[in-house]
């Protein structure tokens, strides 16, 4: 028996397969190893995961996270989860999950816009190269939390339209000033940032909207894509913002003359496929 998750910055999805199998599927906060410590890692699967997950005798834990990039971090994680379940953990980045939730065995350039961003070219077995994603600060374009950031910034300079601004301030029930508290002093900003970004999505006939959205996704693929062989590859995307902005996305992709394979919310049922297969020729644990 198997426990997969996958994990953002805003929620982990989790899943228990037996052979070909799901016999349980929750969801829990999310997690990240640069927001977050070992221990309150192991409070969260602890508390939020529901008790069944525990009582099931299993053979090894797939955990693909966001802010797994370096040994030190997947260690945190790892940590974590063998302190909860005691039985052998793999961690693997976000990215990697993705690229083999999109494309299994084969070749393709992989694409995460959600609450953050990423990219690689993944050989069908490993990533072979990487655009850097620098997080919401210094990069994740195209990302929800960049978006909200940009809104936000464009919000508190009087810049948004009054009544979607309007609409913000009124939905959050917060003030200009209890943004900033809750973007410079309280935990996981890039997952409040990334939250606001859907507010825009009732509002795309606005032509303020839509250009904000449309620069956001373009500077994704300047940055990122660009630095690939994107005409030679299969190019898909996974992520909530992805799925949402989906019609942006693909006009965007028109701009630069790309054929866009797949958009899918979530890479589980990808994962899921990968991990029921043949893998025995795989080496997971170097």
């Amino acid at each position: 028996m198997k426990l997969i998750a996958d994990s953002s910055s805003s929620k982990t999805e989790w899943v228990l397969i037996e052979g070909n199998h799901v016999l349980e599927y929750s969801f829990t906060d999310g997690i990240n190893p640069f927001f977050q410590t070992r221990k309150e890692i192991s409070r969260l699967i602890r508390l939020q995961l529901p008790e069944k997950f525990f009582l099931k005798k299993l053979e090894e834990i797939y955990f693909y996270g966001a802010g797994c990039t370096t040994e030190e971090k997947m260690d945190i994680v790892k940590a974590s989860l063998i302190a909860q379940f005691r039985v052998p953990t793999i961690i693997k980045s976000d990215l990697l999950g993705a690229a083999r939730a999109l494309f299994g065995e084969e070749a393709g350039i992989a694409c995460i816009i959600g609450v953050g961003s990423n990219s690689c070219f993944y050989n069908g077995y490993e990533i072979a190269k990487n655009v850097r994603s620098l997080g919401y600060i210094l990069g994740d374009e195209g990302s929800g939390a960049v978006l909200g950031k940009m809104f936000l910034s464009d919000c508190l300079k009087n810049l948004a339209p009054e009544e979607i601004s309007r609409e913000f301030y009124n939905l959050y029930r917060v003030t200009s000033d209890d943004v900033l508290e809750l973007v410079y002093n309280r935990s996981s900003p890039n997952a409040f940032l990334s939250s606001i970004s859907f507010l825009l999505a009732a509002h795309l006939d606005n032509e303020y909207v839509y250009n904000l959205i449309y620069k956001n996704i373009r500077r994704f693929f300047v940055r990122n894509l660009m630095q690939y062989d994107y005409q030679d590859y299969p190019i898909s995307f996974i992520g909530a913002v992805a799925t949402t902005y989906s019609t942006i996305l693909i006009d965007v992709a028109k701009e630069f003359d790309v054929e866009i394979k797949q958009i899918v919310e979530s890479p589980m049922k990808g994962l899921i496929k990968y991990h029921t297969m043949d893998l025995a020729y795989f080496d997971d644990s170097k």
